[in-house]
């Protein structure tokens, strides 16, 4: 009968703040270095809009670029209506229609102003014009 056991190789346990392991070892903590705790990185990273599958074949197919101060624009738009307790919303800027998951923070599908204007738009609870 075999062990099914993992076992692994003996490794020395020591504390994340001692400074004398990582100069020997050459590792350095992360966060010593750049000051910002997991929870700032975590609030950064999760303020970011970002974009489901369908929706960037929607951006790709019909050649539908944003500038970064467009995708600014963008995460501040769905953050304000996130307070305002918007789920589901279409979002109008730079003649492209964009329906958001507020909640997720997630561009569902997106679509260029020729292709919205003869489309009806359901599920939505609120509308933003950027």
């Amino acid at each position: 009968m075999s062990d099914s056991r993992i076992l692994f190789p003996s490794q020395q346990i020591l504390p994340v703040g001692n400074s004398s392991h990582s100069q020997a070892t050459g590792r350095t903590n992360t966060t010593a270095v750049t000051g910002a705790s997991f929870a700032d990185i975590l609030q950064k990273t999760s303020n970011k809009v970002i974009f489901s599958n369908h929706a960037m074949q929607r951006l790709e197919n019909r050649n539908l670029n944003f500038s970064e101060q467009d995708l600014k624009k963008l995460d501040d738009t769905v953050a304000r209506m996130a307070q305002k307790g918007a789920r589901e919303s279409l979002i109008y800027m730079n003649d492209t229609a964009l329906v958001v998951s507020v909640a997720n923070r997630t561009v569902i599908t997106a679509m260029d102003g020729s292709s919205a204007r003869e489309n009806i738009f359901t599920n939505i609870d609120s509308a933003a014009i950027i």
